[in-house]
């Protein structure tokens, strides 16, 4: 699993952090999404999964 975010579509909804915090982060000056784990170990996949469906910009991208 490799996965990438673009910052630029983020609204800062924390939706990934409530998802998968051990994956994801937020900028303290604005909320938008930080990548703490680009290829997250097997046990996150579930947890970072749910978290780019609840992204409302539609900007966690998964690849398998």
């Amino acid at each position: 699993m490799k996965i990438t975010v673009d910052q630029d579509r983020c609204v800062s909804s924390g939706q990934c952090v409530l998802n998968a915090a051990d994956v994801f982060d937020q900028r303290d000056e604005d909320g938008v999404v930080v990548l703490l784990v680009d290829s997250p170990p097997a046990d996150l996949a579930g947890p970072t999964r749910d978290a780019a469906a609840a992204c409302p910009a539609l900007a966690i991208h998964i690849e398998e």
